[in-house]
């Protein structure tokens, strides 16, 4: 499943000048924030899980501290996921949680995992503030 949407698409684009949604340019001030939740979704709920997550990244995507959203399906396991989640800093990543769309992702796919979530936060390297 290919998102239609180039900024949830591109795996190649560079975060450190990404087109904002709403006008303007994101430029690292500092260093990102990422987050990466790992899932694995029972077999027969692949594509509803898919289409809950795509749906999810449209909204994050439009959010002004999110420089990159980007969901991934494991090639030799199409159960399995990691959703590749860049914030401007740390206030971008819970601001994330306390807007609508993300408990109602969170709630939706609770019962299509086939184990719990689990997530790694990184910080940028590259891009950083100088670029």
């Amino acid at each position: 499943m290919r998102p239609d949407n180039p900024r949830l698409a591109n795996p190649h684009q560079d975060v450190s000048a990404l087109s904002s949604p709403r006008g303007g340019t994101i430029r690292g001030g500092g260093s990102f924030d990422g987050h990466c939740p790992h899932v694995r979704v029972k077999p027969e709920l692949v594509e509803e899980f898919c289409r809950a997550t795509v749906e999810n990244g449209r909204a994050s995507v439009q959010e002004p501290g999110v420089a990159r959203f980007d969901v991934l399906q494991q090639e030799d396991d199409a159960t399995r996921f990691v959703l590749i989640e860049i914030y401007r800093d740390g206030e971008a990543a819970a601001a994330h949680k306390r807007t609508a769309h993300y408990p109602k992702w969170r709630d939706a796919v609770a019962p299509m995992m086939a184990e719990p979530r689990s997530s790694v936060k990184y910080n940028a390297v590259f891009p950083d503030s100088q670029g």
